[in-house]
């Protein structure tokens, strides 16, 4: 069941089963990085000053900025399943040297390029026309790969990147699951559990027990499946509330969750770029459906002013980054904050974690 504050359309409340979990991951995907040259936790930074912003016990930012050598956690997901998808593609004849295949909005696409360039595949990237910023595109071309312009928006171009690898007979390597494809954006979303096994042991090794919340920038979904399916495993940490956030002209998830079901809503222009998505991929909805607290949609001139706020207090976060903080204000300040507060179970000792999924060198932000 969920509800959704009428006098405030940019927080949907999930009121979940707080006795759901899911099965517990295997760990292979943190292993795999473990061997990759240059694999390193990225930094979990305490911001003592947004704890007293925010009314808190501590606060930290997950940064992302330098991943395996690149400006986001895209890293994760893409590394682990080109190997896993190539190692599949190698066993099919003709296939051994078959083209890696993407759509993107930033930094996805980059990753993919970077990791077939590695394992000495072509890649072919596929981007919305509009609404991605060029450095983002000249970044994805700066890793070897041909990029492929495509007049529509992100939903639209993921659609032309299946059609051409279905007839091409690429490799597919997309981060949002549709009916019959499944499986490569379920390595994807493993890839990407190494970030959350990653603060709980960082937050173990200071001493200090798990967080008590959680925002995850959201576009379609596949970076909030994994920390759902972390937070939410059967043997995995309890009482970690989870929250969404996503750029309100791309707002997907509120209105699915007071649907029930996944809805496409249309998109528009926003600097983050990253998350401008309108569509919950079908593999993440059921984690979503039964594991998200809530979700929260923030406006661009707020996404801004957190980005820069991040990086007064040493964190050079790009816009989808810096969305966890926007989030953090809408959900623990200002009007309502107390109802929301109390439905997150967060109160003055309260350990908050914002998932900084992007460095500014990966998506640059506008001047406040």
């Amino acid at each position: 069941m969920t509800t959704s504050d009428i006098t405030d359309p940019d927080w949907t409340t999930n009121r979940r089963d707080t006795a759901w979990t899911c099965p517990d991951q295997t760990g292979e995907a943190l292993e795999f990085h473990r061997s990759l040259d240059g694999y390193a936790p990225t930094a979990l930074i305490e911001l003592p000053e947004l704890a007293v912003e925010l009314g808190v016990g501590r606060v930290f930012a997950k940064d992302e900025s330098t991943r395996l050598g690149l400006p986001a956690f895209k890293a994760l997901g893409a590394s682990w399943a080109v190997h896993r998808a190539l190692g599949r593609a190698g066993s099919e004849e003709g296939a051994t040297s078959a083209e890696v295949i993407t759509a993107t909005d930033g930094n996805h696409g980059r990753a993919v390029a970077r990791f077939a360039r590695l394992a000495g595949r072509a890649a072919r990237i596929f981007v919305p026309a509009a609404g991605i910023h060029p450095d983002a595109v000249a970044a994805i071309r700066g890793e070897g790969a041909e990029v492929v312009e495509h007049a529509g928006n992100y939903d639209e171009t993921v659609v032309a990147a299946a059609r051409f690898a279905t007839d091409s007979g690429g490799v597919l390597v997309q981060d949002t699951a549709w009916d019959g494809y499944e499986e490569v954006p379920g390595w994807i979303v493993e890839g990407y559990s190494t970030l959350f096994q990653e603060i709980d042991a960082q937050l173990a090794d200071g001493g200090r027990r798990g967080p008590d919340l959680v925002l995850v920038p959201t576009g379609v979904g596949s970076l909030l499946q994994a920390g759902l399916a972390h937070y939410r495993s059967e043997s995995g940490p309890r009482g970690t509330a989870v929250v969404s956030v996503e750029p309100e002209s791309a707002a997907c998830m509120g209105p699915s969750l007071t649907a029930g079901h996944p809805v496409t809503v249309e998109t528009g222009q926003t600097i983050m770029s990253g998350l401008n998505c309108g569509t919950p991929s079908s593999l993440a909805w059921p984690f979503i459906r039964e594991g998200l607290d809530a979700s929260a949609a923030v406006g661009e001139q707020e996404t801004i002013a957190a980005a820069h706020r991040l990086a007064e207090l040493g964190v050079a976060a790009g816009p989808c980054g810096a969305a966890s903080l926007a989030g953090a204000l809408l959900a623990l300040t200002g009007d309502g904050a107390q109802s929301r507060r109390a439905d997150l179970g967060v109160g003055p000792e309260s350990i908050i974690v914002l998932t900084v999924t992007e460095g500014s060198d990966a998506n640059p932000v506008p001047a406040g």
